[in-house]
């Protein structure tokens, strides 16, 4: 038997350290889904703060509208994700890439972005499902599988297998784990300790 999954969030997320884009973050599941998409090549609380930037220019920053952002044109929604502060350090890339994952939840979804996990039925399957999103890889799908059950509730049967090792307990590895100041320089220095220790073993 399946493992119910919440659908429901115990804790507000603390990944931007904005109280309105955390917050963001923590009711609307497609904005939680594109933070992660942003959070490469630039520090992680600019880039989950980007959903709720992008969603205040659309003017409903209550919520990230996937079927209206699917639908945009795609020159006006890159002026729209390049205009300062930009949400991304390459908003023109980064603009195809959010309306893409906003057309794939649009398309497999029907446009509600909790559907990819809500009474999933195994983290295999989660993983899977977010291995899809256009922009996503293995990593960030495990990064997301992670956050999910550890701060979300979200945790179908073998969920921690599926996005180890960033599930581990206790560990400082990613978003995943960070909940305040504190845990995110503790995932800073973890990050830093592994380049250094690639560097020197010539990785």
């Amino acid at each position: 038997m399946a493992t119910r999954t919440s659908t429901t969030s115990p804790r507000e997320l603390h990944l931007c350290f904005d109280d309105h884009g955390d917050a963001l973050l923590s009711r609307d599941p497609f904005a939680l889904v594109v933070g992660m998409l942003l959070d490469q090549q630039m520090p992680m609380e600019r880039a989950f703060l980007g959903p709720y930037r992008l969603a205040v220019r659309m003017g409903t920053p209550r919520r990230l509208e996937v079927v209206r952002i699917a639908a945009y044109d795609p020159e006006a929604f890159v002026a729209l994700v390049s205009t300062p502060p930009a949400v991304h350090r390459f908003p023109g890339s980064m603009a195809g890439r959010i309306q893409g994952v906003a057309q794939h939840v649009v398309t497999e979804y029907a446009g509600d972005a909790e559907a990819i996990w809500r009474a999933v039925p195994t983290g295999a399957a989660l993983h899977q499902r977010l291995v899809g999103l256009p922009g996503y890889g293995d990593q960030k799908a495990r990064i997301l599988t992670a956050l999910l059950g550890k701060q979300c509730g979200v945790r179908p049967r073998g969920w921690r297998e599926a996005s180890a090792p960033y599930s581990e307990a206790g560990s400082y590895r990613s978003v995943a784990d960070v909940v305040d100041a504190a845990s995110l320089a503790a995932v800073r220095r973890f990050k830093q300790d592994a380049k250094a220790e690639a560097r020197a073993s010539g990785r």
